[in-house]
This record gives C-alpha cells, structure tokens and sequence, in this order.
C-alpha cells in the first residue's frame, strides 16, 4: 500500500492511500490549489487516481481543500454529524457513512475496503479509518481524538500501517502560553488531542514488531517537537525489546 502524507499540523491535514489502482484521500485540508500542486509534485493526478474522499472530522484544517472534489468529481464520504458541518461540495458527490447496528458500514472502493470507527473529539460524530486491500496490508489512520479507548484499539489491531497523532507534549502544554481553557480543551480526553505518552502507550499495545510503519502527525508547532514525540514512541516500545528501523519503521511528521 502506497503511503503520501501530504499535509499534516494546525494549517491541514492530508493523507493519499492506494493499493494498486485505487486511492483515497484521508482529509482534504489544504486549499485547492496548494493541495493540486502536492499531488502533483508526488506524481498522483486528481482526475484519475482519486477515486474517493474520506473526512475524519469537518475543521477546517481537514477539509477546506474539498472544492477539489468538486473539480475532478470525486465523491466524499462523512458522517451524517459532519455533514452537517460541511458545505461547498456538489450534492450529488456527497455520501453518508452508515451505520449498522451502531457499527459503521464497510466502503468497498476497487482494491480498498474502508472502514470508519468512532474517535473522540470536539465535533458532531468524527471518525477515524481502518484501510485494508486486496494484498493484506491494512492501514489505521486516527487523527484528532482525545483518547484511544478499546474499540478503538480492536479497530487498530492487526495494522502493518499506523498513522496516528502525537499532538503535544504534556509539559510543554501544561508550562506553555495558551490561556487554562485551551490547555484544558486540548488535553481533554472527550473533545481534545493525543499528548505523546498517549500515542506511545497505545502503539506500546498494538506494535508486534513485524516492521510495522508508524507515522506520527499532527505535531502541535507550539506544544511538542519531534525529538520529543519520536522519544516518547521508542522508549514506549524498547521496553517491549523493539528497536526502531529494525523491528519497526518510524518517521515524525
């Protein structure tokens, strides 16, 4: 499975996934002419190789490049809470992600098979994605939420490919100069952002050592570095008696 993660932070979010002639994109965060140029410095045309448009949540930063749709019509698939949110996409390109017995349906999309689970965060119903396809590689993308619980741990489960955020260090928050709302805000398991030690002890559970790749996003340029979120994620995962780019594969974003 092809990986490009196109944006990532407080000013967008935009990940490409594809396995043989199928991609997605995860988010749509960056302006449409900024996120045209991206794909196309990593050699993937909008008119032919999207095939799909998946919205974790309806901020801004994920989704103010979804005019895009609109130009190459691709279709888009959010939550009914999201939509609601959402405007500016062509309706005949809006799709609903269903739920069956309070479990999201599966999208089958060409070589993918997508499967949204429920996240945490301060919006109406944000969601994060399970991507399997057709060789066995699944991919677990889990932007903003406030915590991992254990549904969400069974949806990660069995990845070779974890995207996920480290969003802030919690001493740097907690000493930093965001006024007390936004630090609490942030820091709130129900509405906020995974602190690295989060992130760290949620890969510490699903990491078996078989050269899964790990991509940590979503960095806060105020409150964390990458020295710090990587530090979090190999100390977590040497005490399991892994070692980063032997075991593993981990790169900061």
């Amino acid at each position: 499975m092809k990986v490009e993660i196109l944006a990532t932070g407080s000013d967008g979010n935009c990940i490409f996934l594809q396995s043989g002639s199928t991609g997605i994109l995860i988010d749509a965060g960056k302006w449409k002419r900024d996120l045209e140029k991206r794909l196309l410095s990593r050699g993937i045309n909008a008119a032919t190789d999207i095939q799909a448009v998946f919205i974790t949540h309806s901020h801004s930063d994920h989704i103010k490049g979804l005019t895009l749709a609109n130009k190459y019509h691709i279709p888009v698939y959010a939550t009914h809470g999201e939509w609601q949110k959402i405007s500016g996409v062509d309706e005949e390109l809006q799709h609903v992600l269903e739920t069956t017995y309070s479990k999201y349906d599966i999208v089958e999309l060409g070589n993918l098979r997508v499967q949204p689970f429920q996240i945490h965060h301060n919006t109406l119903e944000p969601v994060g994605y399970a991507v399997e396809d057709d060789d066995g590689n699944r991919a677990c993308v889990v932007f903003d939420t406030g915590h991992i619980d254990d549904d969400m741990l069974d949806m990660m489960e069995g990845s070779n490919i974890y995207i996920i955020e480290a969003n802030h260090d919690s001493d740097m928050l907690r000493d930093g100069t965001y006024d007390a709302y936004l630090k609490d805000r942030i820091a709130d398991p129900h509405r906020g952002h995974l602190s690295n030690d989060q992130t760290a002890a949620a890969l510490q559970q699903l990491i078996k050592g078989k050269g899964e790749q790990i991509y940590l996003t979503h960095l806060s340029s105020n409150n964390n570095t990458p020295e710090l979120a990587s530090q979090a994620v190999r100390m977590a995962l040497f005490d399991k008696g892994f070692i980063n780019k032997r075991d593993y594969f981990l790169e900061v974003l």
